[in-house]
């Protein structure tokens, strides 16, 4: 609900420009990040405020300011209305009315994205750059995976002299898919040259080059591209003196900014749904699951484009899945192998295993020897939660939002155990991160807003990412779970790609779809598949509750096998160290009984990257 149509760079200013001319951030799209407190406001504010947000599309600045200050009048927690009236303000000039609606907007409701990013806008136009880049690190706090936002940040940073913190963000843009936000090379050109780094400022402009080939800046780009390369060779006086120092260079570096067009590319969500029909989105998913399940070469090491991942994730396998294929490597110390899977029966968890419970065949062999078993459910607990809260959950969110509480509540039973909540619908929310205070996370979940569409795949893959990353003193549990219907349609990322991703992060990914048992169409058939997919290639568990209503029982068959964590360490017959993949197979019985077992199919013979602690 937020008004911001596009941020444009104009000579050293982004500016707001409500058009909405070019693509936006997706937190700009009007479901893109809504407000709790918004869905209580009477139907004269509401109305006020469309008003005013149509005049403002039209930039009609007065017009709009006089309908949503009387929206805010009927309704003063109305959290868009403050947005918009701030853009209002902003695109007439006012910079210190739009900071102060921004501020308000911040106060009633402070874990929206895009109040944070319009306030930071509005600091740039008045040249307040150090607050700028403040502000703009708490949206992107929040929405970490958003580009346009992102660009923003570089910008502020580049604009606060903030160099080193430029140069590390850029390095991760770049590490992600960045069309669109070519862009952000130059900051980092420019943050190099100012360190003296004339190498790195080449290689910058160079990439720049390379991705915006065709930018009306291209000419702009190629001179100071040239001017940095006499600086290095020493053929120009002053050539250790950074691009700030040197007025000549200085004044290029104007002059390009003010050539550097920062609109923001790609269509928003609602353009999206238009363009793109529903049969060619359920096309699209089912071939990225038939690539994610594509069995990779026994002898590929390097499948993904990186080494893969030496994984000791929670070893688990959907019991009724229907394809086998291998997955990420395990964990491979000389000639041992370490891997963990869970036990139930009868649903429920299976905790006093021993070593002579369990038959284990690598490659069709017994192993050589069990070199260690211990039950790992007391190991503290890491857990990432994905929530989906786009349009396509609507009538069932309330439910996913108490089940979804309810079991952090559960699951997090030691003071050692921690979590972090993402909600996902056009962007990847980041609503409340890592904490062992249940109280946060139940109301990071209760604020949530369902709308707008799904980058599934992205949040699947940030969240992976982030828990790989997190530093660790001792061995703990890492796992993902996803509570969604399995649609996507907003992702730059592909199913494969989030796989991989938990995959060399040594995340295992449990799924729980909202999809009503019922719904045989093409959506439910697709998006759950995918979210099997998904679990079974990542050492995880896909569970299918069959309705929204039974998604607590769904959750509390999770916990039983979150309970039922084993590692066993062996050291298999007949090995070789040479990359090729191995099959696992576990059973156990307890008191004769046959239980469930979850642990994954194989993995490859490939000694480890690095030593790393357990998952």
């Amino acid at each position: 609900m937020d008004s911001i149509g596009s941020a444009r760079m104009d000579g050293n200013l982004f500016l707001i420009n409500s058009q909405g001319a070019g693509a936006t951030s997706q937190l700009q799209a009007p479901s893109g990040s809504v407000s709790k407190l918004d869905l209580k406001a009477p139907a004269k504010a509401r109305h006020e405020y469309e008003k005013g947000y149509r005049l403002l599309m039209k930039k009609d600045a007065p017009g709009a300011v006089a309908h949503l200050t009387k929206s805010i009048e009927i309704y003063p927690s109305f959290v868009a209305a403050h947005n918009a009236l701030g853009t209002a303000y902003l695109n007439q000039g006012d910079a210190g009315q739009a900071v102060e609606q921004f501020n308000r907007a911040i106060a009633l409701d402070d874990h929206l994205p895009n109040s944070y990013l319009n306030l930071g806008c509005a600091q740039i136009a008045m040249q307040k750059f150090n607050d700028a880049e403040s502000s703009l690190k708490k949206a992107a706090a929040i929405a970490p995976m958003d580009l346009p936002l992102l660009t923003a940040l570089t910008y502020a940073e580049f604009a606060n002299q903030d160099y080193p913190a430029v140069v590390s963000g850029v390095k991760q843009i770049h590490g992600r898919k960045h069309e669109g936000a070519a862009v952000v090379h130059y900051f980092a050109a420019g943050a190099m040259e100012a360190q003296g780094n004339l190498a790195g400022a080449q290689s910058e402009m160079e990439t720049l080059l390379a991705e915006a080939p065709t930018s009306a800046a291209a000419g702009e780009y190629r001179q100071m591209l040239e001017q940095i390369k006499d600086e290095e060779a020493g053929r120009v006086a002053g050539s250790n003196s950074g691009l700030n120092s040197n007025p000549q260079t200085q004044q290029k570096l104007v002059d390009a900014a003010q050539a550097v067009d920062v609109a923001f590319h790609g269509p928003t969500a609602a353009e999206t749904f238009q363009r793109v029909q529903k049969a060619m989105q359920d096309k699209k998913e089912e071939t990225e699951i038939a690539e994610a399940e594509a069995e990779p070469d026994a002898t590929c090491v390097r499948c993904g484009g990186r080494p893969a991942a030496v994984s000791s994730g929670t070893a688990a396998a959907t019991p009724d899945r229907t394809h086998d294929a291998p997955t990420a490597t395990l964990r491979v110390a000389v000639d041992e192998v370490a891997i963990f899977f869970a036990a139930v029966d009868r649903g429920k968890a299976v905790t006093n295993l021993t070593a002579s419970d369990v038959e284990i065949r690598d490659n069709n062999r017994a192993p050589a020897s069990v070199v260690a078993f211990r039950n790992e459910s007391q190991l503290p607990l890491r857990l990432g939660l994905v929530i989906d809260n786009s349009n396509s959950v609507t009538d069932r969110f309330r439910f996913e939002q108490a089940a979804a509480a309810k079991f952090l509540k559960t699951v997090l039973t030691d003071k050692d155990d921690l979590a972090f909540v993402i909600g996902v619908n056009n962007s990847v929310l980041m609503v409340q991160d890592f904490t062992a205070d249940q109280a946060l996370t139940a109301h990071a979940i209760d604020q949530l807003v369902p709308g707008g569409g799904t980058a599934l795949w992205d949040a699947v893959g940030f969240a992976a990412e982030k828990l790989a990353e997190h530093s660790e003193s001792q061995p703990v549990a890492r796992m993902l779970v996803v509570i969604s219907d399995g649609e996507d349609n907003s992702s730059s990322s592909t199913l494969k790609e989030a796989i991989a991703k938990a995959q060399q992060g040594e995340v295992a990914v449990y799924t729980i779809t909202t999809r009503d048992a019922t719904d045989k169409t093409g959506d439910g058939v697709v998006g759950d598949h995918a979210l099997k997919t998904l679990s079974a290639l990542t050492g995880g568990t896909a569970f299918a509750p069959g309705s929204v209503r039974r998604l607590s029982s769904g959750l509390g068959e999770l916990q039983q096998v979150i309970r039922a964590r084993y590692l066993v360490s062996y050291r298999p017959s007949a090995f070789q160290m040479n990359g090729a993949y191995r099959a696992i197979d576990i059973k156990a019985e307890k008191y004769g009984h046959k239980l469930t077992v979850y642990a994954r199919k194989g993995y490859y013979a490939s000694p480890a990257q690095s030593a790393s602690s357990e998952q």
